[in-house]
């Protein structure tokens, strides 16, 4: 199951492999440069060669993913789900407190009491949209 914000694997394959484009051509250079001056490679330095860099490919990808799929911590898409306290009656309009700092917020589920926890589902410019914490 894909969630929102998270990269496919197709997508996250591509960035893996843009990534390592600039290895592949150092690869090449080297391939062409033992071309020029005539340097013969044998059939089993060559797959010793690939081996190496299909392993280092893994390696990679094993350490490039994971910080693909992490959530975002920062902005806005860092702030969805976060939870915070309502400081002002939400009627639907009034203001949370979230990490310290409060924002004007408004209620997509009708009012909500001081000192009640709630959800942040989408932010529009500085003003929250809330719903109420499941309990």
């Amino acid at each position: 199951m894909i969630r929102k914000n998270e990269p496919s694997d197709m997508k996250t394959w591509l960035i893996v492999l843009i990534a390592l484009l600039d290895d592949v051509a150092v690869l090449v250079l080297v391939f062409v440069v033992l071309w020029f001056f005539d340097v013969e490679i044998s059939l089993p330095v060559m797959i010793v060669i690939g081996f190496v860099f299909g392993t280092f490919v893994f390696i990679v990808h094993r350490a490039i993913v994971p910080s693909l799929r992490r959530k975002k911590v920062t902005g806005v898409e860092g702030m969805i789900g976060l939870v915070g306290e309502v400081m002002q009656a939400l009627t639907p309009k009034g203001v949370i407190k979230i990490k310290g700092e409060y924002w004007q917020a408004r209620s997509v589920e009708g009012e909500i009491d001081v000192g009640e926890e709630v959800v942040i589902l989408k932010i529009k410019g500085l003003n929250l949209e809330v719903k109420q914490k499941d309990s």
